[in-house]
């Protein structure tokens, strides 16, 4: 099982100290969320930090979130920023199926992103070109918040579909649900207050590797 803490929850201020203090702890990647102020109402980060974390920590996946109306125009800028992974929303406008198309073209993973309010059914056409899912356990755009616990079924719907990707869950994650979440087949753990604010996160991650 991997672990990606979100620099959701670092110190803006420090955020070299926070990313080197995951890495130093064994982090497998880190998630980077980007918002736009219109699909969800928040606004962080850019293409710019996004490359700084690739020049700094080349050897650290980044596992990028565009919580974007307009990912087509973001995704060779981000790809190009140094993005491991790269999803986009199941509720955008634009023709998701060619979007996850360009991700792969570029070589990085395409991963594809349902918020709580979404069915899994929805998605099941194009699950076929999404190397991950990223199931949001609550609703995008801030962290901090209460995981929901109904989204485990979300994850077993997934798999009854026959999906054999990456399940990835964001959203209130912490060493209380953490097995709970791997028994309903998560594989990829996004970790925001709850790793960046731990006392012992090589103690957690190895933990959570072992499941």
């Amino acid at each position: 099982m991997k672990v990606a803490p979100s620099i959701l929850a670092a110190d803006v201020l420090n955020m070299e100290r926070d990313v080197q203090r995951m890495v130093e702890a064994g982090t497998d990647w880190l998630h980077v969320d980007i918002m736009d102020a219109h699909f969800v109402p928040n606004l962080s980060f850019s293409p710019a930090l996004t490359a700084a974390l690739h020049k700094r920590f080349p050897a650290l996946p980044l596992d990028v979130h565009l919580m974007m109306d307009n990912p087509e125009k973001y995704i060779d800028v981000f790809c190009d920023a140094g993005a491991s992974v790269l999803t986009i929303h199941a509720e955008i406008p634009g023709d998701v199926a060619t979007l996850l198309e360009r991700i792969r073209a570029r070589g990085v993973l395409a991963g594809l992103s349902v918020k709580p309010g979404t069915p899994a059914e929805t998605i099941r056409p194009w699950l076929p070109l999404a190397d991950m899912v990223l199931v949001m356990t609550v609703e995008p755009g801030f962290g901090g918040q209460k995981f929901n616990a109904d989204m485990l079924g979300k994850l077993d719907a997934l798999r009854h579909m026959g999906y054999t990707g990456l399940l990835e869950a964001d959203g209130g994650v912490s060493m209380k649900n953490i097995e709970t979440l791997r028994a309903h087949g998560l594989d990829v753990a996004v970790m925001g207050t709850a790793m960046l604010g731990s006392a012992t996160p090589k103690e957690d991650m190895d933990f959570i590797h072992r499941l």
